[in-house]
């Protein structure tokens, strides 16, 4: 979509035309776009409120109701932050006694929003035009606070933008969301390529740094493979989950950081309360390090991604008295009668042992007339579909096993939640 059928998509024809389409549906798209260019609309705009309609209902589950509000891209939904995590960012902001927020990187908006909402003042800017036009859209449909400025949004990039001496206020934070996609072609989704390195960033790995280290607080939102070793000095590296998937790595400095090291914070609950949250941190790690691998116990504990993305494992040894089954795989192994009902770790009772080898488990599951296998697999080379199909199940018993490793050893253990 080039900037001229953007700003017709954003005027009164183009939104009208766009909100009095039916819910997207593929079977009918081509009868409704021969439809509406029969009625005399471009084909131009034709096709983008036709694109609008079907990342609308690609993006619901991941936006919720605000989704019918906003104008979307391909790469901006892939990005864009969920708006109850976006919320937290702004809270932290706010908890920092921050007033004006420079978003450098607003792409379509949606943290910026959330920080307009919770009564900051918002100085966007995004790189490319056609996302810089659509998120001035969206955060003009933002319910401010009295005496909250409206959202200020232009095309710029973020270098020139830090240029001009950004974040010089007493109350002035940086909040950084960097392109961590390659330019170049798109998949027929209209995606492209995603990128994990940091020497790919833009704006630069190095730029974030430095304009993080010159305001009184700032956050960065990067990629869930954010290496540890990479955290700067002084800055706090939070890997966030929303319902058991992690969807970032959150670096925060100054005023803003509230724990030192590495965090995880486990967003679980309701959609619209945030009062679930949990927030794990390396003060919750045993003093004595790590526990060696453990193949005794009752109980299984399995943490939350977050927490093993930010490698605080042993938060839920010290909490349990158990030990994680081997370095690196997650789940940690305790007695009975250990803390059961962690909020941020699902727990199960191991009922059996199973040399991991097709032949043991088909034997197994034939024992007990398995027809019914969950497989859940962390920290082995095993190819749970693979295995499945090689089982043949038959019977009406259920079963899980975890497919795992244990002091050194591929097995698989027969759990059932606790």
């Amino acid at each position: 979509m080039d900037l001229a059928t953007t700003r017709a998509l954003t005027s009164p024809e183009g939104l009208a035309l766009l909100e009095g389409l039916r819910p997207y549906a593929e079977a009918s798209s081509l009868a409704t776009s021969t439809a509406l260019r029969r009625d005399g609309h471009s084909p131009e705009l034709v096709a983008a409120v036709l694109t609008q309609s079907r990342l609308r209902q690609r993006g619901r589950a991941k936006l919720g109701d605000a989704v019918d509000r906003l104008l979307l891209t391909p790469d901006g939904l892939e990005q864009a932050t969920r708006p109850q995590v976006a919320r937290q960012h702004a809270e932290r902001l706010v908890a920092a006694g921050i007033r004006t927020v420079h978003d450098l990187g607003c792409g379509l908006g949606l943290d910026a929003a959330a920080m307009a909402e919770a009564g900051l003042e918002v100085l966007a800017v995004d790189a490319d035009p056609v996302t810089a036009e659509l998120a001035g859209h969206n955060l003009a449909q933002v319910p401010l606070p009295a005496g909250t400025p409206a959202p200020q949004v232009r095309c710029a990039r973020a270098e020139e933008v830090a240029d001009e001496g950004v974040g010089a206020g007493r109350h002035t934070a940086v909040w950084l969301d960097p392109a961590r996609r390659t330019p170049g072609v798109a998949d027929a989704t209209g995606r492209t390529r995603r990128t994990f390195r940091l020497d790919d960033l833009a704006p630069s790995w190095e730029l974030v740094q430095e304009v993080a280290g010159r305001v009184r607080a700032a956050g960065a939102k990067l990629s869930p493979a954010f290496p540890h070793a990479a955290r700067p000095v002084g800055a706090e590296a939070q890997w966030v989950s929303w319902r058991g998937e992690v969807v970032e790595c959150v670096l925060w400095w100054g005023d803003a950081a509230r724990w030192a090291g590495r965090t995880a914070l486990v967003m679980d609950g309701d959609a619209a309360t945030l009062g679930s949250a949990h927030v794990v941190t390396e003060a919750d790690l045993p003093d004595d390090g790590p526990a060696p691998g453990s193949d005794r116990g009752e109980l299984l504990h399995e943490p939350d991604r977050a927490v093993i993305r930010a490698g605080l494992v042993g938060a839920l040894e010290a909490l349990t008295g158990g030990a994680e089954l081997d370095e690196g795989v997650g789940y940690v192994r305790s007695p009975d009668g250990g803390q059961v009902g962690v909020p941020w770790a699902r727990t199960y009772r191991i009922l059996d042992e199973i040399p991991l080898q097709d032949k043991a488990i088909r034997a197994w599951c034939r024992e007990r007339s398995i027809g019914d296998l969950t497989l859940k697999k962390r920290g082995v080379d095993a190819d749970p579909d693979r295995l499945r199909r090689s089982l043949k199940l038959r019977g009406d018993g259920r079963a899980t096993l975890v497919l795992t490793r244990q002091s050194g050893r591929p097995v698989a253990l027969h759990v059932t939640p606790v």
